[in-house]
C-alpha cells in the first residue's frame, strides 16, 4: 500500500500556509498543491473541502462567495497557529520534497524499464523479419514471398506496441490514482519513443 503524501495533521497545516500567500477557492488550492509538486501529488476534492470545513469550524480559516466560487481565507487566529508551528511547516516541506523526488525517480524508472523491452522486442521482430525475408524463396510455390513475410513482422509489431500501450496506460493509471505522474514523466516518454522509433528505422535502413 503506498504511504500517504502528508502525514496526519499535515496536510491541514500546509493548506494554512496556502492560504497565507493569498486567499483561494477549492480548486486553486488543488491546483497549487499540484504544482507546488510537480503533478506528482494532487488531492481530490474529498480529501480538500472536509479538512477546509474543520479549519473554518475552529476559526483558522472563513470563506465568503464569489460569483459561483467559495473562497477561503486564513485568519488572524490561523495566522497565529502557523507562525507557532512554523519549524513544523518547514519539516513537512523537506520532507514532503524527498518524497517527491523519490516518486519522480520511480516513475522515471519505469518508463525507461517499459522502453527497453518494447525497443527490443520491436528489434527482434524486424531482424526475424529481415531474415525470413533474406531466406524466403523467389518463387511462390517455394513458400511465403517477402511481402508476405513482411506484413507478418509488422502484424507482430502491432501486437507488441498494442501490449506495450495497454501495459504503460495501465502503470500510468494506477501511478496517476497516487498523484505520482506529472509533466515530467510524459516528457520522457515523448524522449524515449522518439528514439524508439529512429532506432527501429535505422535497424530497417541496413536491409
Amino acid at each position: 500500500m503506498t504511504p500517504p503524501v502528508f502525514a496526519h495533521g499535515s496536510l491541514r497545516l500546509y493548506l494554512l500556509a496556502l492560504l497565507d500567500e493569498q486567499p483561494r477557492h477549492g480548486y486553486e488550492l488543488i491546483q497549487a498543491l499540484s504544482d507546488r509538486f510537480g503533478g506528482t501529488y494532487s488531492p481530490s476534492a474529498g480529501t480538500i473541502y472536509p479538512r477546509l470545513s474543520k479549519l473554518e469550524e475552529e476559526g483558522l480559516v472563513t470563506k465568503s462567495t464569489d460569483g459561483r466560487k467559495t473562497v477561503y481565507e486564513i485568519t488572524e487566529a490561523g495566522r497565529a497557529e502557523l507562525e507557532a508551528r512554523r519549524p513544523e511547516l518547514d519539516t513537512i516541506e523537506n520532507d514532503l520534497t524527498d518524497s517527491v523526488r523519490r516518486l519522480a525517480d520511480d516513475v522515471r524508472a519505469e518508463v525507461n524499464d517499459a522502453m527497453r523491452s518494447m525497443r527490443a522486442e520491436l528489434a527482434s521482430a524486424a531482424r526475424e523479419a529481415r531474415q525470413q525475408a533474406t531466406s524466403a524463396p523467389a518463387s511462390a510455390a517455394g513458400g511465403m514471398s517477402a511481402s508476405g513475410e513482411s506484413n507478418r513482422a509488422v502484424h507482430e509489431a502491432d501486437l507488441v506496441l498494442n501490449e506495450f500501450r495497454q501495459q504503460l496506460r495501465t502503470d500510468l493509471r494506477t501511478h496517476a490514482h497516487h498523484g505520482r505522474v506529472g509533466p515530467e514523466s510524459i516528457t520522457l516518454l515523448k524522449a524515449r519513443l522518439a528514439q524508439v522509433r529512429a532506432d527501429v528505422l535505422a535497424t530497417l535502413a541496413e536491409r
